[in-house]
């Protein structure tokens, strides 16, 4: 049924409502506001969250509009970053593998009242949730996805934030309007996981720089962050680079590549990360899941992004955030636009070339946004 057609509220009261979203950091922060929407609006139902496992492992402790994480198995076109393994199911007469056929009897025996997902056009999740058989189901739906009781269509230009509120919206949840930016809560226990890299800065000023990204084509270049790095030292802050443990070798290049000392830090979990990031003047980041959680705790930002790409992952204020557009469309190497049917996805022919697509967003840029947000100080004196 298509958005419109139906009573938005829900016509009873929801004991369990089930939200199916298995994908990485960024798109997991931005499904924020949309969850605490359905809390807010059912506050008596529990709230389920079908996801990855890292994130059971991060909200477990931690306070949260989710009353319960689950994780859910492999699936292509789900929880499976390559779609080209595994069954990919477009209807809902496909054998699903063992594991996932009997998660999906673990979700009938739920006797869920609404399930939703929030991720795709629903060619492979709608059948997914359809088989759960909960009273409503809702999401979004192109054809020639199975159908869901309520939805509407998934276009891909659109705030993530946005489009997820307009998800839930669909069954009556609504947020007020303070609840658009996505908000995390620091523990005890991040604190105390961040304390190794407190030793390090010594009670000083520090910047976080994040100069790693999942796809090299959203990576500014390593100079080019040391350049922030040095201008940074010099204003008298300390420099925390981040990464992951496989990001380790872009890490060390940054803080080689600077003329002055930095802290490399690639041993942090995502709870310690939040501790760091909460607490620094200032993240330099590359459009990645670090640059989003920075958000969600409160830090000031500034991204550097690939154009396209800022009209579903960028802020939506700009009081605490600054971007750096990238305007470079074609592929350095074969000339081709990928930004049909969306960004990094042409339908042909392919481009999959190696190249930054931010190469080109100048330093002096940067740094204009950067002295924007550090807001002059006794101790820094500019």
């Amino acid at each position: 049924m298509a958005a419109g057609n139906f009573p938005s509220a829900l016509p009873f009261s929801p004991r369990k409502i089930a939200v199916l979203h298995a994908k990485a950091l960024g798109d997991f922060i931005v499904i924020l506001p949309a969850l605490d929407a359905i809390k807010r609006t059912y506050p008596d139902a529990e709230l389920i969250l079908l996801a990855k496992p890292w994130v059971k492992e991060f909200l477990d402790g931690r306070p949260s509009m989710v009353d319960r994480a689950v994780s859910i198995p492999l699936l292509a076109g789900v929880n499976d970053p390559v779609e080209s393994k595994g069954q990919v199911c477009d209807t809902g007469s496909c054998a699903y593998p063992l594991e996932v056929d009997r998660f999906c009897q673990a979700m009938q025996g739920e006797k869920l009242d609404v399930v939703i997902h929030m991720q795709g056009d629903g060619k492979s999740v709608n059948p997914f949730i359809n088989k759960f058989a909960a009273r409503v189901t809702a999401g979004m739906c192109n054809p020639p996805a199975e159908s869901l009781d309520r939805s509407i269509p998934y276009v891909h230009y659109q705030s993530e934030i946005l489009r997820n509120l307009e998800v839930v919206a669909l069954i009556g949840a609504h947020t007020t309007n303070t609840g658009f930016e996505p908000r995390i809560e620091v523990t005890e226990s991040d604190e105390q996981e961040a304390e190794s890299v407190r030793q390090l800065i010594k009670g000083k000023p520090y910047v976080v720089i994040h100069p790693g990204a999942d796809d090299l084509r959203r990576i500014w270049p390593t100079a080019k962050f040391a350049g922030i790095g040095n201008y940074l030292t010099e204003k008298g802050y300390e420099v925390v680079v981040t990464g992951t443990p496989k990001e380790e070798e872009g890490v060390m290049n940054v803080t080689q590549s600077m003329s002055r000392s930095a802290i490399p830090c690639t041993w942090l979990g995502l709870g310690g990360l939040a501790a760091l990031l909460q607490k620094s003047a200032l993240v330099v980041s590359n459009d990645t899941g670090p640059l989003h959680l920075a958000r969600a705790v409160g830090t000031r930002t500034v991204g550097i992004y690939w154009a396209p790409n800022v009209l579903n992952w960028g802020p939506l204020s700009r009081d605490r955030h600054r971007i750096a557009i990238s305007w470079q469309l074609e592929c350095p190497q074969c000339g081709i636009r990928p930004v049909s049917p969306w960004p990094f996805q042409p339908q042909r022919p392919d481009c999959s070339h190696p190249y930054s697509f931010v190469e080109s967003v100048p330093v002096a840029e940067v740094l204009g946004l950067v002295t924007e947000l550090l807001r002059p100080t006794p101790e820094h004196g500019y």
